[in-house]
């Protein structure tokens, strides 16, 4: 329960249905809509803070896929495929891929938030330079106006 206030509720949500959504796209228009359901399981890992709760939202947010597969969106079911080990098979098949595609969007964020970090620190490499020269001139600019004061003729 100490995680729970960490979960971004929201990317879980609306990654199930974008999975979920390409997929029903894919029954009823294209079938090469299917593959783009792992940007709703991306949105869903993406969305989370750490690794470990990516992993595990990724798979929680292909709980939809499951569900469309049991109900036929992809095609029905023939041979080993209709056997109580079979079905439990494709269930495992599906949550391990979505662990997997919820990791990637995890990772995806970290290294995304590590790459901002560096960007920044290239960013301000430069002002410091110029900061300290301005301050520099500054205080040259004043030791010479002292002493133009104290030698007036």
């Amino acid at each position: 329960m100490a995680n729970l206030p960490e979960i971004n509720i929201k990317a879980l949500i609306f990654g199930a249905a974008i999975a979920a959504g390409f997929i029903i796209f894919g029954f009823m228009y294209w079938d090469w809509f299917y593959p783009f359901s792992a940007i709703g399981l991306l949105y869903a890992g993406y969305g989370q803070k750490n690794l470990p709760l990516g992993t595990i939202l990724g798979a929680l947010a292909s709980t939809p896929i499951i569900i469309l597969y049991l109900e036929g969106y992809f095609g029905q079911p023939s041979g080993f495929f209709l056997t109580e080990t079979g079905i439990l098979a494709v269930t495992l098949l599906i949550l391990i891929v979505g662990a997997f595609v919820g990791f990637v969007g995890a990772l995806a964020k970290r290294n995304r938030a590590k790459a901002l970090e560096e960007y920044e620190k290239k960013q301000n490499i430069g002002k410091t330079k110029k900061k300290n020269k301005q301050a520099n001139i500054q205080k040259t600019e004043e030791k010479t106006g002292f002493l133009n004061k104290i030698f007036k003729k």
